[in-house]
């Protein structure tokens, strides 16, 4: 390879056709996270149905479980397909270690659902085992999610990854309010736990959504804001979150609730809908901006080509520095192209070193965000590991002790990983 402007002109391009080709691997993950989100919803159904079913007694709520379960297997196949050809796509990435044992612990999952099934027909399984085993699959396939958020390269699409996970985990804690509601009025029984229980959920579906709506467009933003309005739901959740006796009709208590709580989960289904549909718009954006961008780039490096004349001695061109980490101050070489091309190649170049600069701080600045996240949960998967909590008390335990301390929940995990970190390399 020669140090001359031809292969300036190559590595230029290929910086550029580098991100379109990002963008368009990015692009399918995208569609994967579109189809986790429509598993995610369906597991999210059937776990309530389940509640019921289990809670219950005869065959009360057997057809409407028989039809989740359905459901449910119909959404797998679709991101199960797509998980298998991940590998051909994402292995060379330096994140694909991370993002593949995220893979191995969600089809790992799915694989037992079968037996899981079983024993729920058959009574054989506890409520609360029912409802921990599926909140630990869907966990999986949130962290996948987060995973593949990770590996985006344009803020825009970082931002609305970050948007639709967001969203994503607030609906499943209230998935699992919808849960823990069904199982407490249909069986009669509220005491301390259950209330409490109920009161951090709503707790960390009001984080969620805080981020959510900072990373939303305006249009999905107002949608959630509109849905929440709805009273309805809120009735019943004051009811579950005082009450102390059992009520008179348990059972239709607990199909009313129930009811609303799957009315409101579908509304936001709607609007995780729209927002991989938002995902999926700003993905092709950015593509078709970067392949137009090439195109003028490719464009403008022909007409100055074509300017070239007759080889003209050897030259030197002045390069000025560039502040923040650019192109170094110095001299280039010539290699017979007029002063004029030389300059207008080094325009080219500078002007591609500044725009990735740009990108490199909004998208430091995002994952910022995503990091804090991951960290909160890791510490809370320490602490289901090593305390037998449920995803809940986990994150109820790191709340509260960052507020004895008075200090941010982030703080506190990354302390807790940190002391992990010690304890797992000096045993």
């Amino acid at each position: 390879m020669r140090a001359d402007s031809s292969t300036a002109i190559h590595f230029l391009l290929a910086s550029r056709r580098c991100e379109v080709n990002n963008l368009r691997h990015l692009l399918k993950n995208g569609e994967l996270v579109g189809k986790v989100s429509q598993l995610i919803h369906t597991l999210q159904c059937e776990r309530g149905a389940s509640n019921l079913y289990l809670c219950s007694t005869g065959p009360a709520f057997a057809d409407e479980l028989a039809r989740r379960v359905e459901e449910a297997d119909i959404a797998q196949t679709p991101v199960l397909d797509s998980l298998a050809r991940l590998e051909q796509t994402t292995a060379a990435l330096p994140q694909s270690s991370r993002l593949f044992s995220g893979v191995a612990s969600v089809v790992y999952a799915l694989a037992m659902l079968p037996a899981l099934r079983r024993q729920i027909r058959d009574r054989a399984l506890p409520q609360p085992a029912m409802t921990a085993f599926y909140n630990d699959i869907i966990r999986h396939l949130l962290a996948l999610v987060s995973e593949v958020t990770d590996t985006a390269a344009e803020p825009a699409v970082a931002r609305a990854l970050i948007a639709m996970l967001s969203f994503m985990r607030g609906k499943e804690f209230a998935g699992q309010e919808r849960a823990a509601g069904a199982a407490a009025f249909t069986a009669g029984h509220f005491d301390d736990g259950v209330r409490q229980q109920l009161v951090g959920l709503i707790h960390s579906q009001e984080q969620c959504f805080e981020r959510f709506v900072d990373f939303a467009d305006e249009e999905s933003a107002q949608r959630w804001l509109n849905q929440k309005a709805d009273s309805g739901f809120e009735r019943l959740r004051r009811i579950a979150c005082t009450r102390t006796e059992a009520g008179s009709a348990p059972q239709e208590e607990g199909l009313s609730w129930y009811t609303l709580a799957s009315r409101r989960l579908d509304g936001m289904k709607q609007i995780e809908d729209g927002l991989a549909r938002t995902l999926m718009a700003r993905c092709q954006g950015s593509i078709d901006a970067a392949e137009r961008a090439c195109d003028d780039q490719q464009a403008d490096i022909e007409t100055l080509m074509s300017r070239r004349g007759e080889p003209a001695p050897d030259y030197a061109v002045f390069v000025a520095g560039s502040e923040g980490g650019g192109l170094a101050e110095g001299w280039l070489s010539g290699d017979g192209l007029r002063p004029q091309l030389g300059r207008s190649l080094l325009g080219l170049i500078q002007q591609q070193d500044r725009r990735l600069q740009s990108l490199d701080q909004e998208l430091s600045a995002l994952r910022v965000t995503l990091g804090e996240r991951k960290q909160i949960e890791r510490a809370k998967g320490l602490l289901m590991q090593h305390r037998g909590l449920s995803e809940e008390e986990a994150y109820t335990a790191l709340r509260r002790l960052a507020m004895s301390q008075n200090k941010k929940l982030i703080d506190i995990a990354a302390a807790m990983l940190t002391i992990a970190d010690v304890l797992a390399n000096h045993p």
